[in-house]
């Protein structure tokens, strides 16, 4: 098969020869493009002919029109990369072909570039998110190095205060650094990455086992050990460690980091590295989804109060219910508040919850005093949630509930935990001054299980202090929470506050509190939480 070229000096983009079906496949002198695309030499063998010898004797036997393949030719530092076309070309009896080799080199190295640009931190030189993902991808598509891995996320600890206090170009100053110090706490075949503000992700590469995680993370924590100096400042920095490990049965690079990023949670809380936990992750998805399934209920009204009388320990008069959001699902499933309230107060959906707790406690008790002919004879207590004091304007949705019912502001007690005085302490007492003006009553519930400042309890306008049902359960049978209980019914005296005991389920234990000197009780000896039916029923029986 001889090989002919054309006698027309062309440009080195794009080079073209022709051959045909002479004889042997060889290659005469050439000059010009076809020797710069390396098709030959003065004398020698081709390096493209040596590759595509095979390509171009199957295309000459075959009856295809065209085909494409690509070639690079050069070592790895000047390699050239061409497109190569086969275009037949019927003349007489020869067959013949035109070969025309295109160099895409600049394209290839401006899309390499582009890529690279893609997948790095512009900050640190590290690999993105991006990146991070690209590489763990590469991973999981070896089905025999899954499970020699770990996925490692480390969120650093008051960075955010950091950016507010000294600025960005200090905050950037100090992800920097923290890198540097990172880079080399790692082993040389890890790969760290930034994956975010102020998240590092770590592809560790398990040598002996899900013990080398554990070590890392120790070498992570002594290199964040030493403070770090920005401007003037000397400051001390830690993280928060998540692992996710690797299994055969994760094939998803993003489901991995998410893991791991679900993990630090933990370790915020925990204070030290944790390893992800299937059991933790599922039950987090079960809390999204029965917030999904919450925001439906508190939209379509499906939710309900049940009222649990409140009892004058003295004369067992009825002379309150505190009012329990109640809920039960589309599927007819009930759900305890210790379960959906966490959820509610986590996603902000306590807000309208407690709104609409508010309203109905309010038409609720209106209509009882309509069907009464006036006065019921009884107060309504609400829970009110920290972050619901936080985000919303409590005294004006109390008041505009009492105004839309008709009901006077002693009609009402709200019951807020110690834990909404920590957060914000002169923002809360604003809120219960505001609320003590329209003629409400205020109660601390759960008293002495939370942070009460004594001080605090001297100048707030609380009423009322309820005694968390761990101190009465079993009260009789144990010194230590009776000497509780004695306590804080002399407190209580002694601020000029009442006092409400929660969890009352024995006769009994309902006259020793009477006899401490505890106000009020409220437990399932008198009755468990009703409906508002049932409750009125229970009420107008009692009187």
């Amino acid at each position: 098969m001889a090989l002919a070229t054309s006698a027309i000096n062309l440009l080195p983009i794009p080079a073209a020869l022709v051959v045909d079906t002479g004889g042997a496949l060889s290659l005469a002198t050439c000059n010009g493009p076809f020797q710069q695309a390396g098709l030959g030499v003065a004398a020698g063998p081709s390096p493209f002919l040596h590759y595509a010898r095979a390509q171009i004797e199957a295309f000459l036997d075959g009856d295809a029109l065209k085909d494409e393949f690509p070639w690079q030719f050069g070592d790895a530092v000047d390699c050239r990369h061409y497109r190569v076309t086969l275009a037949r070309i019927a003349l007489g009896t020869l067959r013949r072909c035109l070969v025309t080799l295109v160099d895409h080199t600049a394209e290839l190295r401006t899309e390499h570039n582009l890529r690279r640009e893609m997948l790095t931190d512009s900050l640190t030189g590290l690999p993105n998110r991006a990146g991070f993902s690209d590489r763990l991808e590469t991973m999981l598509a070896n089905p025999q190095e899954r499970g020699g891995y770990a996925i490692m996320v480390l969120d650093l600890d008051r960075f955010s205060r950091i950016n507010a206090c000294l600025g960005s170009m200090a905050g950037d100053e100090l992800l920097i650094t923290v890198a540097r110090r990172l880079k080399g706490a790692i082993r040389g075949h890890d790969i760290l990455a930034r994956t975010g503000g102020d998240e590092f992700g770590i592809l560790l590469t398990l040598e002996e086992g899900p013990g080398d995680a554990e070590h890392v993370a120790k070498r992570i924590e002594g290199a964040l050990a030493t403070p770090f100096r920005l401007s003037d400042f000397e400051i001390m920095i830690s993280c928060s460690i998540g692992i996710a490990f690797g299994s055969s049965d994760v094939d998803d690079a993003e489901e991995l980091i998410r893991h791991a990023q679900f993990t630090v949670r933990r370790s915020k809380v925990s204070g030290k590295a944790e390893s992800y936990q299937m059991q933790a992750f599922d039950i987090a998805r079960e809390q999204f989804s029965m917030e999904t399934a919450l925001r439906r209920a508190i939209e379509n009204g499906d939710m309900r109060l049940t009222y649990q009388p409140i009892c004058d320990l003295s004369t067992g008069r009825i002379v309150a219910f505190e009012s329990l959001a109640r809920w039960t699902d589309e599927d007819g499933r009930p759900h305890s508040p210790d379960t959906f309230i966490p959820v509610a107060e986590e996603s902000g959906l306590i807000v309208p919850l407690g709104r609409w707790a508010i309203d109905e406690a309010a038409r609720t008790l209106a209509a009882w005093d309509a069907r009464a002919g006036g006065d019921c004879g009884v107060k309504f207590a609400v829970n009110l949630s920290a972050i619901q004091l936080q985000r919303d304007a409590i005294p004006q949705l109390v008041e505009h509930a009492l105004a839309t019912n008709g009901l006077a502001g002693a009609r009402l007690s709200l019951e807020l935990t110690e834990s909404a005085l920590v957060t914000d302490p002169d923002r809360i007492a604003g809120i219960m001054h505001a609320l003590k003006a329209l003629g409400t009553t205020i109660a601390m519930d759960d008293f002495g299980t939370g942070y009460s400042n004594l001080a605090y309890l001297q100048k707030l306008p609380i009423d009322v202090l309820k005694i968390d049902r761990s101190f009465i359960t079993g009260m009789l049978a144990d010194r230590d929470k009776v000497a509780i209980v004695r306590a804080i019914l002399s407190l209580s005296q002694a601020l000029g506050m009442m006092t409400t005991a929660e969890g009352i389920e024995t006769r009994e234990l309902s006259q020793t509190l009477a006899a401490l000197g505890c106000t009020y009780g409220q437990g399932y000896v008198y009755a468990r939480p009703l409906e508002a039916e049932a409750a009125y029923s229970f009420l107008s029986a009692s009187h």
